[in-house]
């Protein structure tokens, strides 16, 4: 008898195993996971997860300054003491980003004006029970406070995406009116804050899908006008505003948070003065949110700080590069929505950095410190990459049916 006839079981055991690895996540494989897995947009995905990782070195380099700061003499924190809970705060918003990407569209989209109803709610109740932090009432809650404006960010783009994309079963809607409305309700909201911050994303959210969905000249210049006024009011009607636009027309004092941010940023150098030995930052007041860029450019250098602008650059093209085969206005609109929130914030926040913009209390998507913050985030990422979704195996080219059952023909 041939011993190569029958195979010690040691090895049909070894090839079973295998075999069932192989197929895991495999072409063949039909599980939910394995459906999510070929669908979703691995390199987008990938950036933002590269983002959160490079966020943690930052938060590592920046939490000794803000622990100093902030210890007592009764109460010293510990050097790492953000960079630990943002660990926690990673640990709970990665899991909420990898739930909602799983919804279908329609779920997703549901969740969506949900949440847009919810923290709409509760930005309402901000003025009658929120807790005021540095001069601002933006926080609800007790113990565990949330700021409801940030939910309501990737919410809201969501919200007027679907509504603009109504006009697509009735074009006599007066969509682009109707989120005009809405938009204005979120900004009368926030400016009771005051957060003119937010209401400038809100704005730019708000913007481009309505350019995207197409506008006038004649419209677009209206809009752009408002929003020039909107600036304008602002400038004379909110103290604060006023302060830190002066400051950062005119030039502020030492002590000025965005002059003191941008001497951070390039006390460094083009490499650096090393992870741990950056001193500028100890003079920043926010240095692990607001101000965590200009940490980085101290610590790690000039060339750092471009990388990371490149790494944001790399995920707003590559998402909508993935939108030139999409065929569903909702969907087109979504994304894109979703992606001006992330870049949109991510690039205000660097330019106050870089003394380009007046302060405006943003943190840096995915890379600063934050509790609610980070886990909004994780929620706005979730919805991008479930309506980013593709089967590799669909010919977009041919029929496609949108989120609304409505079908497209490309022709």
């Amino acid at each position: 008898m041939n011993d190569n006839a029958v195979k010690r079981p040691s090895i049909v055991f070894s090839e079973g195993i295998s075999r069932r690895f192989s197929n895991r996540l495999g072409r063949s494989d039909r599980s939910q996971l394995a459906i999510w897995f070929w669908e979703i947009d691995r390199i987008a995905l990938s950036i933002m997860l590269i983002l959160m990782a490079i966020g943690l070195i930052a938060i590592a380099a920046a939490s000794p300054a803000t622990a100093e700061r902030l210890s007592t003499d009764r109460v010293t924190l510990d050097p790492l003491y953000f960079f630990y809970r943002q660990l926690r705060w990673l640990a709970a918003g990665i899991p909420v980003m990898i739930v909602v990407s799983m919804l279908p569209k329609k779920e997703a989209r549901r969740l969506a004006i949900l949440a847009m109803i919810g923290f709409g709610i509760l930005l309402m109740l901000v003025p009658i029970l929120g807790e005021s932090k540095n001069g601002a009432q933006r926080w609800i809650g007790y113990g565990l406070t949330i700021q409801p404006s940030e939910f309501l960010k990737p919410a809201f783009a969501v919200t007027v995406a679907w509504i603009l994309s109504l006009k697509v079963r009735d074009p006599s809607l007066p969509v682009t009116l109707f989120s005009g409305f809405l938009f204005a309700s979120v900004a009368c909201l926030l400016m009771m804050q005051p957060n003119l911050g937010a209401t400038i994303v809100f704005f730019g959210i708000w913007f481009v899908l309505v350019l995207l969905a197409g506008l006038s000249a004649q419209i677009i210049a209206l809009t752009m006008a408002g929003g020039v006024g909107g600036l304008l009011g602002a400038y004379f009607l909110y103290p604060t505003a006023t302060a830190r636009i002066n400051s950062w027309l005119f030039g502020g004092d030492s002590f000025d948070q965005v002059s003191l941010a941008h001497k951070t940023l390039t006390n460094g150098g083009f490499i650096g003065a090393g992870p741990g030995l950056g001193t500028a930052k100890f003079r920043l007041p926010e240095a692990h949110t607001d101000y965590i860029f200009s940490v980085v450019g101290e610590e790690f250098g000039l060339f750092a700080c471009a990388a990371i602008a490149i790494i944001y650059l790399i995920l707003i093209g590559r998402v909508l590069m993935r939108l030139q085969e999409e065929n569903d206005l909702f969907t087109s609109l979504a994304v894109t929505g979703l992606v001006a929130q992330i870049g949109g914030q991510a690039m205000i926040n660097m330019a106050v950095n870089l003394q380009l913009f007046p302060s405006k209390g943003m943190t840096l998507p995915f890379v600063s410190y934050g509790g609610s913050s980070m886990i909004a985030l994780c929620f706005a990422a979730g919805l991008l990459l479930a309506f980013s979704r593709r089967n590799p195996y669909l010919d977009r080219s041919l029929t496609n049916r949108d989120s609304q059952g409505l079908e497209w023909h490309t022709g």
